[in-house]
């Protein structure tokens, strides 16, 4: 089980103390907000890259600030623990910057993974992340789950 560090003092100087013992430091992000199986398999994708896997959740007000709902389902906390006791995830953190810039330049994983959502040509971080000599992996299955399209069947079932 993961275990979720609210400061990123205290998760860099974690994650300093496994590069030291040899480790390869993997990083992913996202909202999670509604578990389903593309985000476990993508759990599981980025953590084969490696031996650590963080995991930087969005905040609720970046959630809604990213245009894409106007209010998460699960609160960001809850999102939280939900993700962190999924074995393959290390640590979690939780962030509300519009991106993870900060994130990466401070911690420095050896690896981004982001879905397939992406190509390694178009992450938007890919400059950050090859400026400090990490390298950007696509993980996980085609997108062919979102949050959006649960909410969606959810909202269909309450018409009936």
């Amino acid at each position: 089980m993961g275990q979720v560090i609210n400061e990123l003092a205290e998760l860099k100087n974690i994650i300093e103390g496994e590069k030291k013992k040899g480790k390869t430091i993997v990083f992913g992000n996202g909202c999670f907000d509604l578990l389903h199986v593309g985000h476990i398999r993508y759990l599981k994708g980025a953590k084969a890259l490696g031996d650590i896997l963080i995991v930087a959740i969005n905040d609720d007000s970046s959630v809604t600030g990213l245009g894409k709902r106007k209010q998460v389902v699960t609160p960001v906390r809850e999102r939280a623990e939900i993700v962190s006791a999924i074995d393959c995830v290390d640590y979690v953190i939780i962030f509300s910057e519009p991106n993870v810039e900060k994130l990466l330049l401070t911690l420095k994983p050896d690896i981004h993974a982001k879905g397939t959502d992406y190509t390694e040509g178009n992450v938007p971080e890919r400059d950050i992340v090859l400026s400090y000599g990490g390298k950007v992996s696509i993980v996980g299955d085609p997108k062919d789950h979102s949050t959006r399209d649960m909410i969606k069947v959810i909202k269909s079932l309450e018409d009936r």
